[in-house]
């Protein structure tokens, strides 16, 4: 989900929102970025307050236009205060720089880092006035954003597992350069509703070296770009997207084998949550419809009432659960894909693991569910590459071009144009 109703920026124009074309022309400008790499928008933040802003050698801040707006020494840490979409800066010394309506655009002095609140990024940040507290937007280029990305997307992995480093760098780069939209106030976000960012802090060598090795490159299908999802672990097998989204099949999305050839073992059963079992009460699986149900179906006066059964309805090509029905004293709710697994959780708690399970009910004395089991394989909705794997696949000695062919089937690997 993007926030995009929830923030409003004005970016303005000219550096900012520079088009398609511009964008690849610009990327020296921000923190060493190579000159053929597109820019990249990514919303950190929009509510938290911003200080500690400081740089090695300093920093510049202009406005939308480009205009020289204020100077920061080295060292020096800043703040920026906001009043509705109106933003300043505001010096150690309390001083503070007029009101802007537009954003306060930061670029640090030499070849040093940004930091907001202690943390280190690559490239520009944008400030400026949101509904509810300062919006903060890293602007930098496209591979920079990416050796904050795959650390945080893979894990912490050894030099042997280098290829599966790889291969998520091409994965992650697909994803970033289709969602590159300047009709938009910003291209990801930082979180899960896009991909995992975490500025130069996150940077690791193996991943850093992955993005190097892969510089530029993407998954293609029929000369396009294509959106490259992936998941932590498939658990023996990916599924199809029209198996757990209500979306149509792309053919370079089909559900795929994770079996080692020749034996009964999976390139990514070494993943702790290759096999995972949920238990909830009767009481916590009530909670849950209480709160989660009407999200996904239709519930009469939004009360689903208390559940009496659970039953699987039917299973996806891959054996993923397809719909499942809960049936309680109010009626039979049915569930579909990736709903479920926002459905049967506890109330706050983790969604469920994947949709890749079996249902055990044992019903009490008054006719309702006392204890719901689901025992399962997988972590995560299944479709794209299977992380765990790629790093099986990894070890095994596959490289970074196979892992991709095997989770992307007809892709071919190449430069975006």
């Amino acid at each position: 989900m993007r926030l995009a109703g929830v923030v409003a920026v004005a970016l303005g124009a000219a550096s900012i929102n520079a088009g398609p074309s511009a964008r690849r022309e610009r990327g020296s400008e921000l923190g060493g970025g190579r000159a053929s790499e597109p820019l990249i928008r990514v919303l950190i933040s929009s509510n938290t307050p911003v200080r500690g802003i400081a740089a090695p050698g300093g920093f510049v801040l202009s406005d939308a236009g480009g205009n020289l707006v204020a100077r920061a020494r080295a060292g020096e840490a800043w703040r920026v205060e906001h009043d509705g979409r109106r933003v300043r800066a505001v010096r150690p010394d309390g001083v503070p720089t007029v009101w802007m309506d537009e954003a306060i655009r930061v670029h640090p002095v030499g070849d040093g880092l940004l930091s907001v609140g202690g943390k280190p990024y690559r490239g520009d940040m944008l400030l400026s006035g949101g509904d509810s507290g300062v919006v903060t937007i890293n602007v930098l280029a496209m591979d920079e954003y990416l050796r904050g990305v795959v650390p945080l997307e893979m894990g912490d992995l050894a030099p042997a597992e280098a290829a599966a480093a790889e291969a998520q760098a091409v994965a992650a780069r697909s994803y970033a350069f289709i969602h590159l939209d300047r009709s938009r106030p910003y291209d990801v976000t930082g979180g899960t509703s896009d991909q995992l960012y975490g500025g130069a802090a996150a940077e690791t060598a193996v991943s850093s070296s992955a993005v190097d090795a892969t510089r530029g490159l993407v998954l293609l299908y029929a000369g396009r770009v294509v959106n490259a999802p992936y998941h932590a672990v498939c658990g023996g097998s990916t599924a199809a997207a029209s198996e757990v989204w209500r979306s149509n099949d792309e053919p370079y999305l089909q559900s795929v084998s994770d079996r080692i050839p020749g034996t009964n073992r999976y390139y990514c059963d070494l993943s702790p949550r290759f096999r995972w079992t949920r238990t909830l009460d009767g009481a916590t699986l009530d909670a849950a419809l209480a709160r989660y149900l009407a999200t996904y179906v239709a519930v009469p006066g939004r009360d689903p009432g208390r559940a009496r059964a659970v039953t699987v309805g039917s299973h996806t090509p891959s054996g993923r659960v397809g719909t499942l029905t809960i049936t309680t004293d109010r009626g039979n709710f049915v569930l579909r894909g990736n709903d479920m697994r926002f459905v049967l959780r506890p109330p706050g708690g983790e969604i469920l693991n994947s949709t890749y399970f079996s249902v055990e009910t044992t019903v009490g004395m008054n006719g309702t569910v006392a204890q719901l089991t689901l025992r399962g394989m997988g972590y995560g909705h299944g479709v794209g590459m299977c992380q765990w794997g790629a790093i099986g696949r990894a070890r095994a000695g596959q490289d970074y071009q196979t892992i991709l062919r095997a989770y992307y089937p007809g892709t071919s690997i190449g430069p975006a144009q």
